[in-house]
């Protein structure tokens, strides 16, 4: 059966899901998205997602045509009649269709489309063992440029970092702001456990959303989780050396979820395998997939 995707109020096959050459989302990436996980009919963290997703709309002054609430209903209904409980979901708002012109007064109505599927970013012995990670050249853009904090449909910047990495032999690569500190990889946030100088407390870290990360649903998520369970966890400002020297290094993000990292620019991390704590947490949040966010019934 082919999949049904929400477009504009209608619910089309896949093939049939179309939108205009003229839509301003394809012609300049003028547009907003989210992506967002279903586990066991229950859609992880659906609020936080759609208050992102409104953020984002806000900033670039898209009015989306839906309340939040009828979002919601829109993406239990696109799972319930793709009878998927256990989903990717991905949301996309577009400024809609204009003219060849870059004036986004020109464009009416926002384009609104939901996909409903299956994702999987890396293959199962990768969370048993781990990634390789490679530093690129290309840097995360500025927040006075493109704010990252704005999760957009303009993601070359995040594209021709993954070529490096992909060039590079790794699946994913870690990005530096234009000051050379630690941002975030192509699709992921990342964190590393260090020890203070007394060896006494293990700390968890992630850089802070201004140097120019996203502040992931799911990095929050983990955050949260550490200080739960009595881990010191921080953002903290971080450069290539404090990864390098770390005793553990994990990536986290909606579809990656928490994946450890084993080497990085060709230094191995900690013992070389995928640490305690990463594994601590990462169990935590598969508990927490299954209490935290809005359920639906199956058709």
């Amino acid at each position: 059966m082919s999949k049904l995707i929400y477009l504009n109020g209608e619910w089309v096959p896949k093939d049939q899901a179309k939108v205009s050459v003229f839509d301003h989302g394809l012609l300049y990436g003028d547009g907003v998205f989210e992506g967002i996980r279903s586990y066991n009919n229950l859609i992880f963290k659906l609020k936080e997602h759609l208050e992102r997703l409104w953020e984002s709309a806000h900033t670039l002054m898209i009015r989306i045509p839906l309340s939040k609430q009828e979002m919601e209903a829109v993406i239990i209904k696109t799972l319930q009649r793709n009878q998927l409980k256990d989903a990717y979901i991905r949301v996309v708002v577009t400024r809609g269709e204009g003219d060849l012109g870059l004036d986004p007064a020109n464009c009416k109505t926002p384009t609104v489309f939901v996909i409903t599927d299956m994702i999987k970013l890396y293959p199962d012995s990768l969370y048993r063992k781990g990634l390789d990670l490679v530093t690129v050249a290309t840097v995360r853009n500025l927040p006075e440029a493109v704010n990252p904090s704005i999760k957009s449909l303009n993601y070359l910047n995040n594209i021709l970092a993954k070529i490096e990495a992909k060039n590079a032999g790794c699946v994913e690569a870690i990005m530096l702001n234009h000051q050379g500190y630690v941002a975030e990889c192509t699709g992921d946030n990342i964190f590393i456990v260090s020890e203070d100088y007394s060896g006494k407390e293990k700390i968890l870290l992630t850089p802070p959303a201004y140097l120019g990360a996203l502040r992931g649903i799911t990095r929050d998520a983990i955050l949260d989780l550490a200080r739960k369970k009595g881990i010191r966890a921080e953002e903290r400002v971080m450069t290539r050396h404090d990864i390098f020297n770390a005793q553990e290094v994990f990536l986290t993000g909606t579809a990656a979820e928490v994946i450890p990292v084993v080497k990085v620019d060709g230094r191995v991390i900690g013992d070389g395998t995928p640490g305690k704590i990463t594994a601590t947490l990462l169990k935590a949040f598969h508990r927490l997939t299954r209490t935290d966010g809005v359920r639906y019934k199956p058709l």
